[in-house]
């Protein structure tokens, strides 16, 4: 990839959030864009491309550390929570990157149509990896954004480019990963399955055995898969997520601590605290006055 096609991709997607901000007229596509570092920002991320065409991010899942920056891309598998930082970003270089979601329907469609699956090695198990920015990705990620402005097109032509981004993710350095994704028998779709439950039921006791039938694995097969792909036990996957919704509901102003902590899942308040301060760095009630603080300040600039 070129200097000179990384600047036009980056002068789309800027032009993009000028319009737009993050949210963009087409379907599964966002832009980031900051003139600052940010973060730490706990959020759970969807199979997905992100490319970040200007500045640095570093995102983490569970002990794992994953950096990535201009020129490059994160590609995600499985839905996980993830600490994310903007580590460098400037007003005349800010961080712009550009996110675009993956379905793995549309993943298992072109395996079974035209790729061969039954040679494939299922040696590729975390839920994220880094590669460089394809030319083979750059070309219809331009196409995908310039469709923004002609809004009569986007209907049937956005589909055709996010299959074809798909198609070229399939044949590049992260295809043993995708094609797992796609697969109905992969590891990583098995591990996918369950997840799903926790997401869905986060707040219910978690049954290590459940998920395992959910998987169709062993106990100690799953547990062993399921720390490979997210590099977290399902117990921490599911604190993860607790805490993050913990955190999500903090914003509202009538918002009392303890029944937080009741609405997702734990019994002892006190629990509640210690583990949420272990997360964020300060206890859910003084998190919760700052973050709604910042929000007011930020509406007033």
């Amino acid at each position: 990839m070129t200097n000179l096609q990384l600047d036009t991709l980056t002068d789309n997607a800027l032009s993009l959030w000028r319009a737009h901000g993050r949210e963009t007229p087409l379907s599964g596509v966002f832009v980031a864009c900051s003139e600052q570092p940010k973060g730490p920002v706990h959020s759970v991320y969807q199979p997905s491309l992100c490319a970040v065409l200007q500045g640095e991010k570093v995102s983490r899942v569970g002990v794992r550390t994953y950096r990535y920056d201009a020129g490059k891309c994160l590609i995600t598998s499985l839905e996980v929570p993830v600490r994310a930082e903007i580590t460098s970003a400037t007003e005349k270089q800010p961080y712009v990157a550009l996110v675009v979601n993956i379905d793995p329907a549309v993943v298992a469609e072109l395996l079974l149509e035209y790729m061969c699956t039954q040679d494939e090695s299922e040696t590729a198990s975390e839920a994220l990896c880094v590669h460089p920015l394809s030319d083979d990705l750059v070309d219809p990620l331009n196409r995908l954004l310039e469709l923004a402005s002609r809004p009569v097109d986007i209907p049937v032509l956005a589909p055709m480019i996010n299959r074809e981004l798909i198609w070229q993710l399939l044949k590049g350095p992260q295809r043993h990963m995708l094609r797992q994704v796609g697969l109905t028998d992969g590891k990583l779709a098995r591990i996918g399955k369950s997840i799903a439950w926790v997401r869905e039921n986060f707040t219910q006791p978690l049954s290590v055995p459940h998920l395992a039938t959910l998987a169709g694995m062993s106990t100690a097969t799953f547990h062993r898969q399921f720390k490979a792909a997210t590099a977290m036990t399902p117990m921490q996957f599911q604190k993860s997520l607790r805490l993050q919704e913990a955190r999500r509901l903090l914003l509202s102003e009538s918002a009392d601590v303890a029944q937080v902590g009741f609405a997702i899942g734990y019994e002892s308040p006190s629990q509640f605290s210690r583990e949420y301060r272990r997360m964020f760095g300060t206890p859910p009630g003084r998190d919760g006055n700052k973050m709604r603080s910042s929000i007011m300040l930020e509406s007033q600039i």
